[in-house]
């Protein structure tokens, strides 16, 4: 049978001015176990893979670096096997297992291919809220077989670019956008503290679309080592810089990932002769842990904007995450409701549930879950972010982002050591982005 239920979605919110739903996602979440283990470090919930009949079990994959010298996203892969135990105990996906692998991409290109191959020789009927900056690597191999790419963390412009991507977020073009339309305003000369990467070589040109929306001078491009263990040279050239132009006080934009905390501590030493210089980032560099290991309201954080994709923690939508959290991974470090990688696999896997639901008592494939993404599907997430809907006309076509469908950032601050918003509502950067020079 091939017959597909329709999704009934809640209205598109998160729109410049106006506060998006709380309503609270539908829940999933499943089951976990035993790791099987290949040389790229995988992981699975046991069952039959691939997804040929009625009632065959889903396989999925979520992969993530871990265990590395550079950024690490644990909690991606383990929020994703908690989601299995919570949706499996509570009879699947539409009725049937839902088997997630999980595979550790290392931050290495040969690794991510691995986990790309491993998702086609298992059968995977998609990839599934995962971090990898290795684009061109796992890409073409899932391209191949036409597996989808589902809720990706937004590293990569390929992201953005690829017919078998379907974000959920706006990625580091938005994060960065939104945070230099925040800061032209407010701050001096700009310094970004960026890694020294392909990754990080598409950075500066999104911070600078931002800058230049407020009619501000492009940033310095600063680069630095991606797993350095002190970042003092680094910290005084960005300061050197701050005291030579006009407009005021300058502002240092570190964005390491998992590096950010290690540049603060060194940045914090060298910024005792430069105490009006302000930093800021985008989530996923920092968080409120790395906040209150930095000083809190004493540290360098302090006063600091930070953008998101999504509201901020405390907000009732992520009552749902929460709870799968305390149900399932309760103890678990790693999976922390406030991790944008955490919140993003949840979002991705709250997208999957919606597609294999659409799909009614039909096969359930790399190829039905393609065409239901492809063919108009609108998915709500319960008020983290505007509907979803993902074509290839869309307003961001014509800048290189063909699949960007979400471009609403969060604009938060650090006051008296905690991040909270700092504005009502979201800030849409798609007008922003329109006009970066990404060519």
């Amino acid at each position: 049978m091939t017959g597909r239920r329709p999704i009934r979605s809640t209205h598109p919110g998160g729109l410049r001015g106006r506060s998006r739903a709380t309503r609270t996602g539908v829940l999933s979440a499943g089951a976990l176990v035993a790791c099987a283990s290949l040389a790229v470090g995988c992981g699975v919930v046991p069952g039959a893979t691939g997804g040929s009949g009625d009632d065959d079990p889903i396989t999925v994959m979520t992969w993530a670096p871990q265990d590395t010298g550079a950024t690490n996203k644990p909690g991606m892969p383990a929020l994703a096997q908690a989601y299995a135990r919570w949706v499996n105990s509570q009879g699947g996906l539409g009725g049937r297992k839902l088997n997630v692998l999980t595979c550790n991409d290392h931050n290495d290109s040969v690794a991510a291919a691995k986990c790309a191959r491993r998702a086609v020789k298992e059968n995977a009927v998609a990839v599934v809220g995962s971090y990898s900056q290795y684009a061109d690597s796992f890409f073409p191999v899932l391209e191949g077989a036409r597996i989808p790419y589902i809720g990706g963390y937004g590293l990569t412009n390929t992201e953005f670019t690829s017919p078998l991507s379907y974000p959920v977020n706006g990625g580091q073009p938005a994060l960065l956008a939104g945070l230099g339309s925040a800061l032209a305003d407010s701050c001096g000369p700009v310094t970004l503290v960026r890694p020294d990467t392909i990754a990080g070589d598409q950075l500066p040109v999104l911070l600078d679309s931002g800058l230049s929306s407020g009619g501000h001078e492009r940033a310095h491009d600063q680069r630095a080592a991606e797993d350095a263990t002190s970042y003092d040279d680094q910290s005084g050239r960005a300061l050197a810089r701050e005291g030579t132009g006009p407009g005021g006080p300058g502002c240092v934009v570190p964005v390491l990932g998992d590096r950010t905390g290690t540049f603060m501590d060194s940045f914090r030493r060298a910024s005792e002769d430069h105490p009006d210089v302000r930093t800021a980032t985008v989530l996923g560099s920092v968080d409120q842990t790395t906040i209150n290991a930095s000083g809190g309201a004493s540290g360098p954080y302090e006063g600091a904007y930070v953008t998101g994709w999504y509201p901020s923690v405390g907000d009732p939508a992520w009552d749902g995450l929460k709870k799968l959290i305390k149900e399932q991974a309760f103890g678990n470090n790693d999976v922390d409701a406030a991790d944008a990688g955490v919140q993003t696999t949840w979002i991705a896997y709250t997208v999957l549930k919606e597609v294999v639901e659409s799909l009614g008592d039909g096969e359930v494939s790399a190829d039905t879950v393609r065409r239901a993404l492809d063919g108009g599907l609108e998915v709500g997430t319960g008020g983290l972010t505007p509907d979803l809907r993902w074509t290839f006309a869309d307003k961001l076509a014509s800048v290189g982002f063909p699949r960007l469908v979400n471009a609403d950032v969060t604009l938060q601050v650090v006051r008296d050591g905690r991040l909270v918003s700092a504005r009502q509502g979201t800030v849409d950067t798609t007008r922003t982005l329109q006009n970066a020079d990404v060519a």
